[in-house]
This record gives C-alpha cells, structure tokens and sequence, in this order.
C-alpha cells in the first residue's frame, strides 16, 4: 500500500500472474479428464460399417459389396466390433445418436453420418442406391 492507503499496483501483480496461471493449468486439466472419461471421442465421421468376425449377416453384405464392386464406387470405412472395443464403443455413441438401445446393438450396423442401418436387408439397400 501507499501513502493514501491504496494497493500499489506493482506488489498485487506478482500474486496475480501465478493466480491467474493455476486457473488456466486446472481449467485445462478439467477438460482432458472429461475427453478422456467420455471415451475420448465424438460420431464417427463419413459411412462406417461396422462388423464381426463369423457374423452370418455380416458376410452377406461382405459378399454384395465384393460381388458389386461397392467400394470402388462408394466411399465406406470397415470397422470390426467384436475384437476392437475401441470400435464398438464408437458404434455405441453412433447408436445412442440415432436413438437406438446402446446395450444390444446388432449387427452388421451402418452409421451413414445421419442416421443408423442395422441388419443385412437394409444396408445393401442402402449401398444398392448409392451405386
């Protein structure tokens, strides 16, 4: 303080700076536990199928895909779910999107980017007008 009995304004600065740096380390580290217990991820992003390993379905939409040449002519990402967790976590959060129960989703599963397929019949109809 100064004479007048006001805080000089050079010895507050010296608390603020660390205060105010301590605020911004806590706000950061709030944020990443958040992302990182919400999963660490958002929608996936384009048309995504997802799949498993011996899924009788599955395979009849394997097999119209390589029999119509679909992806060469529609751009799609493959995504296994019974071995990548990682992978059936973001096709829960895709499902959860569509409204969909979260705890028995079926496959196989398209999330075209807006909305939810399940089954065989309506994803190869899916892809059948996409061609």
């Amino acid at each position: 303080m100064d004479s007048s009995g006001s805080p000089s304004p050079g010895r507050s600065s010296w608390l603020v700076k660390p205060l105010l740096g301590g605020v911004g380390v806590i706000v950061f580290l709030t944020v990443v536990f958040f992302v990182a217990r919400s999963g660490g991820g958002g929608l996936p992003e384009g048309v995504v199928l997802y799949w498993g390993a011996g899924c009788p379905h599955c395979a009849q939409v394997d097999a119209f895909i390589t029999e119509n040449n679909v992806e060469q002519k529609v751009r799609f990402e493959r995504k296994e779910v019974y071995t990548n967790r990682r992978n059936a976590r973001e096709m829960g959060r895709a499902a959860k999107q569509c409204g969909l129960p979260t705890d028995n989703i079926g496959i196989p599963f398209l999330w075209t980017g807006a909305q939810c397929l399940t089954g065989d019949k309506d994803i190869i109809a899916y892809f059948q007008q996409q061609l």
